[in-house]
């Protein structure tokens, strides 16, 4: 227990302001887009994870110059035809994202290439993308036929395809959205439910083209992209741990500026509403193509709810704080058709069902979901993260209104998307 983080109860309320790091989601895909693009990229406020750093060692590996200067990224973009045979195996860390995405762009690229992650990476199915891959022409092979790394793919020259996804997921879209582009034709690809768009938005960001229209996506093919600015704004997942703990923990009024706030991605702030959270979100566009704003969330009273359908999309990665924040709900909140989350960086179901249970919430994993029962005053314990930043980042808020210390295993695991989270909190503590 000696390495484990000691997490206490903070009674006086958390007070102040932080901006959270940059979109994961939207730092890894501008500096893919600014690999593939033309020209210079520069990328403000770029989120320096170790997942976003391994999209950028993976680039690096197949010839793209990426620097950092005075705060920014500089992607200078060869465009698809100029990207070179990896020397060595592309290593993607811990990043689904990169792993998934990057299959997309070297589906068209005429050279092999290999992808190899962590032991969490290895355990990730990957068929959902190497299987409608294959339908563009792609030569992909891997542990169980493509099913998990390490996965083997050798590039050529690719044909259009018309394509139903089976699951509602932005990594697959993204990935046979970019292997689209390079595509020879127009793909056409229909989503059962509604995901996050940055992919979308960035295609015409950096001088592309797509149309979206009722959940169907239309990609012309054999897209040349121009190199652009990219601001990336505050990463509403990390903020989620923020607005959480400013609902739960009493005393507590926290301001979260420059949030990025694309619809696609709000489910938590609609949560936080429909549970009766003291919200208050202003926008402040910037010009650019996602939206930002300033979030003010302060200690609410709060009442269960139903979380399901289309919503899931929209909030999958703060499924598990929002199992936090039903703990602190009067009545049950229940949570459906949240399958994926068995295959994030662990089965979060049950890491967050068993970790709270260890702070002594009344919860239950469901096939799909979880059932939370609150009001329940949460008390210490021994808890781990899994090796999963969402869950370690939960735990912690946990601790701040649990009775008694919170002990913490495998902490560190934070720093996949947040590597300021323990200063940022420290720093609101009064």
């Amino acid at each position: 227990m000696k390495n484990d983080l000691k997490l206490s109860r903070q009674v006086q309320g958390l007070n102040g302001s932080i901006t959270v790091p940059g979109d994961k989601s939207i730092s890894h895909r501008a500096v893919m887009f600014g690999a593939v693009a033309n020209g210079e990229t520069v990328i403000h406020n770029f989120l320096k994870g170790e997942d976003c750093l391994s999209t950028i060692q993976c680039f690096k590996e197949m010839g793209v110059e990426i620097e950092e200067k005075h705060g920014k990224i500089h992607v200078y973009g060869k465009g698809w035809d100029r990207l070179r045979e990896p020397v060595n195996i592309l290593n993607v860390g811990n990043s689904g994202t990169t792993t998934r995405l990057m299959l997309g762009i070297l589906a068209g690229l005429p050279f092999h290439s290999v992808i190899i992650g962590d032991d969490s990476i290895a355990k990730r199915p990957m068929k959902r993308v190497t299987e409608p891959l294959k339908k563009f022409g792609a030569v992909i092979d891997g542990r169980d036929d493509g099913q998990y790394t390490p996965i083997s793919i050798r590039g050529t020259s690719i044909e259009a395809i018309e394509y139903d996804l089976p699951v509602a997921s932005a990594q697959v879209k993204s990935a046979l959205i970019l292997a689209a582009l390079q595509a020879k034709g127009t793909s056409v690809l229909v989503e059962p439910a509604p995901t996050r768009n940055h992919t979308e938005l960035m295609i015409e960001q950096f001088g592309g083209e797509v149309h979206s229209k009722n959940n169907t996506i239309r990609i012309p093919g054999n897209q040349q992209l121009k190199g652009t600015n990219v601001f990336v704004p505050g990463d509403i997942s990390s903020a989620a741990f923020f607005l959480v703990a400013g609902a739960i923990v009493p005393n507590s009024k926290l301001e979260l500026p420059l949030v990025g706030l694309n619809p696609t991605r709000t489910g938590i702030i609609n949560v936080l509403e429909r549970m009766g959270a003291n919200i208050n979100v202003q926008e402040q566009n910037e010009g650019q193509s996602e939206k930002t704003g300033t979030i003010t969330i302060e200690s609410s009273s709060l009442k269960g709810i139903e979380i399901s359908g289309n919503m899931i999309p929209t909030l999958i990665d703060e499924l598990p704080v929002i199992a936090l924040l039903a703990t602190q709900a009067t009545g049950s909140t229940i949570i459906k058709n949240a399958e994926e989350l068995k295959v994030k960086e662990t089965n979060r179901i049950d890491a967050i069902v068993n970790e709270l249970k260890e702070l002594g919430a009344e919860i239950e994993a469901t096939d799909d979901g979880m059932i939370i029962h609150g009001k329940t005053q949460l008390h210490g314990g021994k808890v781990k993260s899994w090796h999963d930043h969402r869950i370690g980042m939960t735990l912690a808020i946990a601790a701040l209104i649990a009775d008694g210390d919170v002990y913490l295993k495998d902490h560190e695991c934070v720093k996949i998307s947040y590597p300021e989270f323990f200063a940022d909190l420290k720093s609101l503590l009064q």
